[in-house]
């Protein structure tokens, strides 16, 4: 449990080690508060799926299995964009497409194939937590630096005061990829060195 919960928080972090979810990570993370409502969305229906999944694996022919997980995932991914256009209309209009989207994430349905329908349950949530917190965390990475940058916000609260000039390229797609890229580039220094070290 611990194991499949740190492999997806750290060791295989799918935004900073497999570069899954490029799409929403560079989509949502223009403010804190939407990168936190996008990450935490998919890591209920990463957790939800992959219980639903390894419990239902046993049953599933295998010509029809993709098209099974993602009839499970489009379930789960329904109940939370419901949820949140019933108690948080703000952030569920400002995510947009993106929530209906999680159906078709390939974190999602790359947890589906390769963890949850060869692992028991228990382990298959500890994988989806440990997944979809690890999408978080890139997500609020990302979102915390062109906030920042681009707006001198965090969260909406100013910080820098009337004076500060924002970088507004750090809010537009360009400036989302560099951001990206200085980011990648900067935990795969550290990767090469800690292996150095080693």
């Amino acid at each position: 449990m611990r194991k499949a919960f740190i492999n997806g928080l750290i060791t295989e972090n799918p935004t900073f080690v497999q570069l899954l979810g490029m799409c929403p990570l560079l989509a949502v993370t223009t403010s804190v508060a939407n990168a936190i409502g996008m990450g935490l969305s998919a890591t209920v229906v990463l957790m939800c799926s992959n219980v639903a999944i390894s419990l239902i694996r046993r049953f599933i022919p295998d010509k029809i299995r993709i098209a099974s997980f993602v009839v499970v995932i489009a379930g789960f991914v329904t109940l939370v964009d419901l949820m949140l256009k019933a108690y948080l209309p703000a952030l569920s209009q400002s995510l947009g497409i993106f929530i209906p989207l999680i159906v078709v994430n390939c974190i999602i349905l790359a947890r589906a194939e390769a963890f949850a329908s060869k692992n028991n349950v228990l382990n298959s949530a500890f994988d989806g937590l440990g997944m979809g917190l690890g999408f978080t965390l890139g997500l609020l990475t990302l979102a915390s630096v062109r906030e920042i940058i681009g707006n001198g916000t965090f969260l909406g609260f100013p910080l820098f005061g009337q004076s500060y000039r924002p970088a507004i390229m750090a809010i537009l797609p360009p400036g989302g990829f560099i951001l990206l890229g200085l980011i990648l580039g900067t935990v795969n220094a550290v990767k090469a060195r800690r292996k150095k070290n080693a």
